[in-house]
């Protein structure tokens, strides 16, 4: 591995804290505590809690149709396969969207990295990558019926639109005002500041035979829409920081209340009832890997958390809240033992073996001590 930051919290005080090896391969610069990553997919919960708030305050409904909100959304279409001249076959999706099928991933909307279809049809259609941030990226049908299947997708996107249609503010600046203040994640937004720019960590792609190369890889800094599923960068102890709020019921270090401990509560409640969630087939293989993070186990999801049914084998409660960044960034929230923890590293593919072997030892070292030889 390049580097790799790691720090582990309960409700008050951080556990452990440790930064290893170097941010970039060429420079050979330290990885430290204070590097700043991308966050990827870790961004989903952020906005997410952007999203709680505004449904606590009553601004937004969970379960009434988002079209309202987003009339571009008003009327889904599911894409159905293409005929045999290649021509997308499309048709009216059997039900509204909702905010919660947004949060739980169960609006029908894919990734292209996941589903071949997505992959598809963005291809021929010209549909630009995500991290161009234009919003025509955003411009996709459903591959299923919204409430009918977890399909991991651009739904948390679509949500922060939600955030900004109901607040008024750009998603940047909501959550810096709303989220990132109160928490002092004064390291973290959609926007690299300039003096971010010596401890930003390299992205680094994992050849066949395992070496690292540093790639080219930045979302783009002239967005046309912040991409609330994944076009944060930050620190791992800002994001330590998140954490801690959802382990305190909802509450920042000095007691400002970010969110209500009900509210939290539900976050981390199943919200797709006997749906199955969390498995990861990968299509784009130079992106990702395919990934169960907990095999044999039943997965569900929450707003917006992948949930272990089932106490992990290497110490995490049932019902612990957790989700991943697809430059192998990863974090999980157990409040039931008031512990949680994040560990960062910049690698692609997703799900990099070597770091998910490195993820499940810190865990465990946390919860069940240091491991003895055998």
């Amino acid at each position: 591995m390049p580097g790799v930051v790691a720090i582990a919290v309960d409700k008050t005080t951080r556990l452990y804290e440790g930064a290893f090896g170097l941010r970039n391969l060429t420079r050979r610069a330290p990885m430290t505590l204070d590097t700043v990553f991308w966050y990827a997919s870790m961004t989903k919960a952020l906005v997410a809690t952007a999203a709680m708030q505004l449904v606590e305050q009553g601004r937004v409904a969970l379960d009434e149709p988002i079209g309202s909100v987003l009339p571009s959304l008003a009327s889904p279409e599911v894409l159905d396969g293409f005929d045999a001249n290649g021509t997308p076959m499309v048709r009216p999706a059997k039900r509204p969207i909702t905010l919660r099928h947004l949060l739980t991933h169960t609006s029908g909307y894919g990734y292209d990295i996941w589903n071949k279809a997505v992959e598809r049809y963005m291809r021929e259609n010209h549909i630009p990558l995500l991290v161009d941030c234009k919003l025509s990226s955003l411009a996709q049908p459903l591959v299923a019926d919204p409430g009918e299947k977890w399909e991991y997708g651009i739904s948390i996107d679509w949500a922060g639109q939600v955030v900004e249609a109901v607040s008024g503010l750009s998603l940047e600046d909501y959550l810096r005002e709303h989220l990132f203040a109160p928490l002092g994640m004064h390291d973290t937004a959609f926007l690299i500041k300039p003096a971010w720019r010596e401890r930003l960590a390299d992205v680094h792609r994992r050849q066949a035979d395992g070496s690292l190369v540093p790639i080219e890889h930045e979302i783009s800094q002239q967005p046309e829409f912040f991409m609330g599923g994944g076009g944060i960068y930050g620190t791992a102890g800002d994001y330590a920081s998140y954490i801690q709020m959802l382990l305190n019921d909802g509450r920042a270090k000095d007691g400002t209340v970010v969110l209500k401990p009900d509210t939290v509560e539900l976050m981390g409640q199943n919200s797709i009832g006997d749906i199955k969630a969390g498995v990861l087939t990968s299509v784009l293989k130079d992106l990702a890997n395919d990934t169960d993070f907990f095999p044999g186990m039943p997965q569900k999801w929450g707003l917006s958390f992948l949930l272990n049914t089932s106490d992990s084998p290497n110490g995490r409660s049932a019902g612990s809240m957790t989700w991943a960044g697809l430059a192998n960034t990863y974090f999980w929230v157990d409040r039931y033992r008031s512990i949680g923890g994040v560990i960062m590293t910049q690698i692609l593919p997703f799900g990099d073996p070597i770091t998910l072997k490195l993820y499940e030892g810190f865990e465990r070292g946390l919860y069940l001590g240091p491991s003895k030889p055998s």
